[in-house]
């Protein structure tokens, strides 16, 4: 009997850090599991947990070269067919649509997962054109497509890239056993945090005049960030930091030792994503949140646990903020705690988890 689970994903930090609990799960119920993505330093971890690497060696995230992308479709069907696994679990762009077609030539059943749109699929363009003609060719007769956000299944039944064989989940979901709940501070400097890539679409421009405006007029606040940081942004984040308007840790490997120390997560994003993993662990750590009204983000804010602000706007971000610091800590906490709650009810990972077991144990019963 065929028990072997091949995983294709762009990146190991992805796997590691969203995918991690599946990955145990399919191992307890003594399935093979082959992981395909480029090398990295969460790889090792996983092989120590049971796991088989391949590493791929010709994905380009952001490239736009056909003949990378047909040497990336080689790859798989020459990866696919050696491994013969009885299914494969694809994430995000790339792995989904050259993954799902090297499975097809097989015969092989696919799983994929939509974590976003991703800024090319979105706005209308050749490219936006290109990709859901590449979609509708690599979902023709897929098993499964699970979908993070109504609007990203919304977007593939209009553009009849579907009909059927799609389910929507929570996200990625929380572990909400690692991303427990912690003390809320009460400490008179009330501090915010953004975690994200510094990138324009990430909302770093907003956070930054957000910064420097609420510092001068609330003396009492600070403003930190957390991730890797473009290019483009390194000279004003150290301009920042110096003036004392922000303070940057760069890449931070677990974030809850920023978040116990902090008092509000802002994710200001107008990035296609698929479900804002950042908000999901915040909350998870009782942690308010302000973040965009947009698919990706406003599922995770009720009118109890944070703000949404209107996309692209310092000004909502401004005023939303200037409204937190007018609550009491009292109030504060009660948002923390009410997103905790949310996060509990609605998002915890094994919500997710379970429901790809469910689907490779039909395969497999299938398979039998």
């Amino acid at each position: 009997m065929n028990r072997r689970i091949l995983i294709l994903a762009n990146h190991d930090l992805v796997i590691y850090n969203f995918r991690k609990e599946l990955i145990q799960k399919l191992i307890s119920e003594k399935y093979e599991v082959y992981i395909s993505s480029p090398n990295g330093k969460r790889i090792d971890e996983l092989v120590s947990m049971g796991c088989q690497f391949c590493e791929l060696e010709n994905i380009d995230r952001h490239g736009k070269n056909p003949i990378k992308e047909i040497k990336l479709l080689m790859e798989y069907k020459k990866l696919v067919k050696a491994v013969n696994p009885l299914c494969v679990l694809t994430y995000t762009i790339k792995p989904n649509i050259f993954g799902s077609i090297a499975a097809r030539k097989y015969g092989i059943p696919c799983l994929s997962n939509i974590t976003g749109l991703g800024s090319a699929v979105e706005k209308k363009s050749f490219l936006q054109f290109l990709t859901i003609r590449m979609y509708k060719y690599a979902f023709k007769d897929i098993d499964t497509v699970f979908f993070q956000n109504e609007e990203n299944l919304t977007f593939f039944l209009d553009r009849q890239i579907l009909t059927d064989s799609f389910e929507l989940l929570p996200g990625s979901g929380v572990n909400i056993e690692h991303f427990n709940y912690l003390k809320y501070p009460d400490d008179d400097v009330v501090r915010f945090v953004f975690i994200s890539r510094i990138m324009k679409e990430k909302g770093i421009e907003l956070y930054l005049q957000a910064a420097k405006i609420i510092k001068n007029k609330y003396p009492n606040t600070e403003f930190h960030i957390c991730g890797f940081c473009e290019e483009r942004y390194e000279k004003i984040l150290e301009d920042y930091h110096k003036k004392g308007y922000i303070i940057y840790h760069g890449m931070v490997d677990d974030i809850k030792n920023v978040l116990k120390d902090t008092h509000c997560t802002i994710h200001p994003t107008y990035y296609p994503e698929g479900l804002s993993n950042v908000l999901l662990e915040s909350s998870a750590c009782g942690r308010p949140i302000i973040t965009t009204d947009r698919s990706g983000c406003r599922e995770v804010v009720t009118n109890k646990n944070g703000f949404l602000i209107k996309e692209n706007s310092s000004e909502d971000l401004i005023e939303k903020i200037i409204l937190f610091l007018s609550l009491n800590f009292k109030e504060k906490r009660k948002m923390g705690e009410n997103g905790r709650e949310l996060i509990e009810r609605e998002f915890n990972r094994e919500i997710v988890v379970n429901e790809y077991i469910k689907k490779i144990n039909i395969l497999s019963d299938r398979d039998e």
